[in-house]
């Protein structure tokens, strides 16, 4: 019999629901800074820095794109042995990121959070929900 995949075990798990607004979004990112910091992960470190940075970009794209008024989002993070899992929640299934995200033009405004996510996390995608979705991904400790 082939022997199945196991799925990792978090070693540390944290949830917290945010306001699905602009204020939400930076909370999420200042939240997920001090949370790493507790599980032993420094502050000024650089896999917090990265990991604080692709919060920031799906936490921004839940409250820009996904919110409904009166909803939450929800941050979920997963410390486990390779790698710290981000998932981050919102109510508008309908809406989700594109596949393959595409640098804008040069003087657009917006566009890019999801190429940073895709340049910072080993992998990333979207879990649909009976109401809403949620976008993951999960961000190895950089090499050395």
């Amino acid at each position: 019999m082939p022997a199945q995949a196991q799925t990792p075990v978090p070693v540390h798990a944290f949830t917290q629901r945010l306001s699905a607004t602009p204020r939400g979004a930076r909370l999420a990112r200042r939240i997920a800074r001090h949370r790493l910091d507790q599980w032993g992960i420094p502050y000024e470190s650089e896999w917090s820095r990265a990991v604080a940075q692709v919060v920031a970009e799906l936490a921004a794209n839940a409250a820009t794109h996904g919110r409904v008024p009166g909803r939450d989002i929800e941050l979920r993070l997963f410390l486990q042995a390779d790698a710290v899992r981000i998932e981050v929640t919102d109510t508008r299934g309908e809406c989700g990121p594109p596949g393959s995200p595409q640098l804008p033009d040069g003087d657009a405004e917006s566009g890019r959070g999801l190429v940073l996510v895709e340049a910072l996390a080993a992998r990333w995608g979207v879990d649909a929900r009976p109401v809403g979705k949620t976008v993951w991904a999960l961000v190895s400790p950089p090499d050395g």
